[in-house]
């Protein structure tokens, strides 16, 4: 994928409401699933979808442990990110 596809897709995701709050409810440390959702008043499944699409482009790590999963932001993809879309638009 070129560049300006990967920070086009970047923005995309990043850019709806409920995906944002949820990178800033994981900015404090690692939340298990059952937190988000309630956090966000969504039903579990949207709030996977969410979840399922951060992760697809870096920005979330899972971890499974026994049956809950935890979610944490990976700090340094988010500034990966950041970086080339500054470095994109000079």
């Amino acid at each position: 994928m070129n560049k300006e596809k990967e920070i086009n897709n970047f923005l995309k995701i990043i850019s709806e409401e409920n995906r944002l709050k949820i990178i800033y409810f994981l900015k404090d440390g690692p939340k298990c699933v059952c937190e988000i959702w309630p956090f966000l008043n969504l039903p579990q499944n949207l709030v996977s979808h969410h979840l399922s699409l951060l992760k697809k482009i870096g920005l979330l790590i899972s971890t499974k442990k026994g049956l809950r999963v935890f979610y944490k932001l990976d700090k340094k993809e988010l500034k990966k990110q950041l970086i080339n879309l500054n470095l994109f638009l000079k």
